[in-house]
């Protein structure tokens, strides 16, 4: 007998269990497989039908139209929660084994990630993005100055940064991804793509030092991945991702930082990694 996924009826997503039937997470059950290649491709394509199951269930509260009811805050709970230990078993799986986050990967977990932070955010269960509170509201109209990568403390890269506009009379004004690469004016997009990428790298690394704060460390990931993935969606009101061609070692940035968003947070979120 092989190992299998086991769903109850009406339940939010997935657990792996033993040919004897005892629940295990994907890591460990990849370890002893013959096959275990075959494992983590099945519990991709298992997240991903969760995704469809969830954008069903949940589409218009993940989506901002409406406030969740009691019941449904409870089953949005779950639903992060759930999504979180499934895209860190997932990545985790991936290094046991040695095998390459594929686009495919990038796309799912990307997709997994957005629903995970639209389901905290009516729950008051986000942190703060960097500079929260501290940049200038901006007023009706175009906006002039100069958009760049802003990190909160360059002595502490693990607490991320935000594109942030800061004008010539002195100013600072909240600024996103999307906004760039979307803009007319002959942004450079690649450079802006890049840094991007080299900010999100810099937050990872640094999640290792001794000093690293881990609610931190999830709050910038958080921040610094949902801003990339918002502006790679293949439609405004999609959660679906795209990665274009010629970038597709994008993909294993997306899976790195979301395994490791979720690796802090379960630092201080005692049971989030728990298989049922």
């Amino acid at each position: 007998m092989r190992p299998r996924i086991a769903q109850d009826e009406g339940q939010i997503g997935f657990h792996w269990v033993t040919p004897a039937g005892r629940p295990i997470a994907l890591p460990d059950l990849v370890l002893t497989d013959d096959e275990p290649d075959r494992l983590v491709a099945t519990h991709l394509e298992a997240l991903d039908d969760a995704l469809i199951i969830a954008a069903g269930r949940f589409g218009d509260v993940l989506g901002g139209g409406r406030r969740p009811t009691a019941t449904e805050r409870e089953d949005l709970r779950e639903l992060h929660r759930v999504l979180d230990r499934l895209v860190h078993e997932y990545a985790t799986a991936l290094d046991r084994t040695g095998l390459v986050a594929e686009v495919r990967s990038g796309l799912i977990i990307g997709t997994a990630f957005l629903f995970s932070v639209r389901a905290r955010q009516p729950l008051d269960l986000l942190g703060p993005a960097p500079f929260d509170g501290e940049l200038d509201d901006p007023s009706l109209g175009v906006v002039g100055g100069f958009g760049e990568m802003t990190v909160v403390d360059p002595e502490k890269p693990w607490k991320g940064g935000r594109w942030i506009v800061r004008t010539e009379a002195g100013p600072r004004y909240p600024l996103t991804l999307a906004m760039i690469l979307f803009d007319s004016s002959g942004t450079n997009k690649d450079a802006s793509l890049q840094e991007h990428r080299e900010a999100i790298r810099s937050v990872i690394t640094s999640a290792k030092a001794a000093d690293a704060d881990p609610m931190a460390v999830s709050c910038a990931l958080d921040w610094l991945l949902y801003d990339w993935l918002m502006a790679h969606r293949d439609g405004p009101d999609s959660a679906a991702i795209e990665i274009p061609k010629g970038r597709e070692p994008d993909a294993i940035l997306i899976v790195d930082a979301a395994a490791a968003a979720v690796t802090a947070r379960a630092s201080f979120d005692p049971g989030l990694l728990t298989v049922p």
